[in-house]
């Protein structure tokens, strides 16, 4: 079979304020042993991060991709796009008309992977467990709209939330919400290490080097209950230390398919390859990059140097000479095929411009040139990374305005260093929780954000994203979003780069590459099966 590339349709931004019941089974084989999947994903446990897969923690798209695997949810996002269906659950749905009182019960005879019973016990305990930690990552403020958690014998759940949020389906569905078992996870702490239990599709067992998870094995669960239907009995998930050496595995049949994060040049490669036993899968994405600040960092506590910053980012420049065809220039936190999306950032700053950018500092009284480094991280993103930096470091220095350095570090020294304000300026990137413009302003900019940003805007906090929660439409949701995307490229906090697409590289015998990603870029092994060569 030759190389083909397959661009699927999305549709995103839709929510309801009521959803029915959903059917599905874990039916379905397959033969010629494990599916090996390769990834550049590092997972690593440290003094600073000793539990990066526990559901209370893990807040990146590597780990969540395996909790996704293992860790069942009330609701899932579907195999492509569109609204929330019921996973555990039978059924769920807001009870009131202000969107207030959430409702779901469980499926009958749900069990964790070792037999144990799932009772709506243990849904209270896993939420109210993760409300209580309050890990460091931040992954607890997308359950911040839950007041208490309430149970009806062994099956009902009740959620009661503190205000109207209709985009809290969608949160149900994030491993945050993950279902644990009690005798696993204890209350008030963290689960150190790589074991999951879980009542998942799959159950994983972990292979570990020096404190690094380096293969992951998931096995079919066999007491399984869901709306996923399973079409596989074992794949395995290998982390390689870059794109080149999981490429080189993929070409010699060390491994089938391999997914984030390839090169543009791989893309570019197999893209046109028309004679190869490979098929590269290209899908919408949502994942954006952008440059966050420490707003009180002393080299960057001035607005102004922030606005100067964004008046010189060349966008197109920069995809086009490190991204070519994967990527596309963004001028707001929200992608532009998400509802609600607003190009803010060009709407104030136009086109780049030295000449403006100089009026912006010397209205300020900032004397050029000012001095920066920007950090980055160097196995997280991609090998790309370097080099894009690179080319943000030319962009700034060459306006004579900034006197820029650069520097990487490995995502095990970067993230607990952003976390804890070290970086006065860093690069960041962000796959959603869920598509909704909520999951790309609400992270960033509402209280215990997971940057741990010092940023704090009195109008967004208090007003703008309640407003827009209250909307189960999300057009309707407009007009606040667009006020929030405003304040923010006026104050800066965050510079939005580039919205990617995503890609899948699978031999052609690999059936379900197509569904192996949807939009939030959550990873859907059990959609993938082994065909007819050919």
């Amino acid at each position: 079979m030759n190389r083909k590339t397959l661009v699927l349709p999305t549709v995103v931004g839709l929510l309801a304020p009521v959803l029915a019941a959903c059917g599905g089974s874990d039916s379905g084989s397959s033969g010629g042993g494990s599916i090996v999947v390769g990834t550049t994903d590092r997972f690593t446990a440290s003094s600073e991060a000793p539990a990066p897969v526990d559901p209370a923690y893990a807040y990146d798209v590597g780990t969540w991709n395996i909790l996704r695997q293992t860790v069942q949810t009330l609701m899932v996002q579907p195999r492509g796009d569109g609204e929330p269906e019921p996973e555990a659950a039978e059924s769920c749905g807001f009870t009131d008309t202000g969107n207030e009182r959430y409702a779901c019960k469980l499926r009958k005879d749900l069990k964790f992977s070792n037999g144990k019973a799932v009772t709506a016990a243990d849904v209270k305990f896993s939420i109210d467990r993760a409300r209580s930690i309050k890990a460091d990552s931040g992954v607890f403020a997308l359950l911040s709209t839950v007041d208490t958690v309430e149970t009806q014998g062994d099956r009902e759940v009740i959620f009661h939330l503190k205000t109207a949020d209709a985009t809290f389906p969608f949160k149900l569905s994030t491993p945050v919400a993950g279902i644990v078992n009690p005798d696993d996870y204890e209350k008030n702490k963290l689960r150190d290490g790589f074991k999951i239990d879980g009542s998942g599709p799959y159950t994983m067992e972990a292979e570990e080097k020096d404190n690094e998870l380096v293969k992951a094995v998931f096995t079919k669960n066999p007491n399984y209950k869901g709306a996923l239907k399973v079409k596989n009995d074992k794949v395995e998930m290998r982390s390689f230390k870059d794109a080149s050496a999981m490429g080189t595995a993929l070409t010699k049949g060390d491994i089938n398919l391999m997914t984030r994060t390839m090169t543009p040049d791989q893309i570019q490669k197999l893209s046109s390859d028309s004679k190869g036993n490979v098929n590269l899968v290209e899908m919408p994405g949502l994942e954006i990059r952008y440059l966050a600040f420490n707003t009180d960092a002393t080299t960057v506590k001035t607005k102004a140097v922030r606005q100067a910053m964004a008046q010189l980012v060349n966008r197109g420049e920069l995809v086009s000479k490190v991204y070519g065809s994967t990527a596309e220039p963004l001028f707001s936190l929200v992608p532009a095929t998400i509802t609600g999306h607003s190009n803010s950032f060009f709407n104030k700053y136009g086109d780049a411009s030295v000449a403006k950018a100089k009026s912006l500092l010397a209205r300020a009284s900032i004397t050029a040139p000012v001095k920066l480094t920007l950090h980055y991280t160097t196995d997280h993103y991609g090998s790309a990374t370097k080099t894009e930096f690179q080319q943000l470091q030319q962009q700034l220095n060459d306006s004579g305005l900034f006197d820029v350095r650069i520097k990487g570090e490995p995502w095990s020294t970067f993230r607990p260093a952003e976390q804890k304000g070290k970086y006065d300026v860093y690069g960041m990137g962000w796959f959603p929780d869920f598509p909704d413009a909520d999951n790309y302003i609400a992270p960033f900019l509402d209280k215990d954000n997971f940057l741990g940003s010092p940023y704090a805007n009195s109008q967004i906090i208090s007003n703008l994203i309640p407003q827009s929660r209250r909307e189960a439409d999300r057009l309707t949701a407009s007009k606040s979003l667009t006020d929030i995307q405003d304040i923010v490229a006026n104050d800066v906090p965050v510079l939005p780069l580039w919205q990617g697409k995503q890609y899948i590289a699978a031999q052609d015998d690999i059936t379900g590459a197509e569904w192996a990603l949807n939009s939030s870029s959550t990873l859907q092994l059990w959609e993938l099966g082994r065909g007819v060569s050919g």
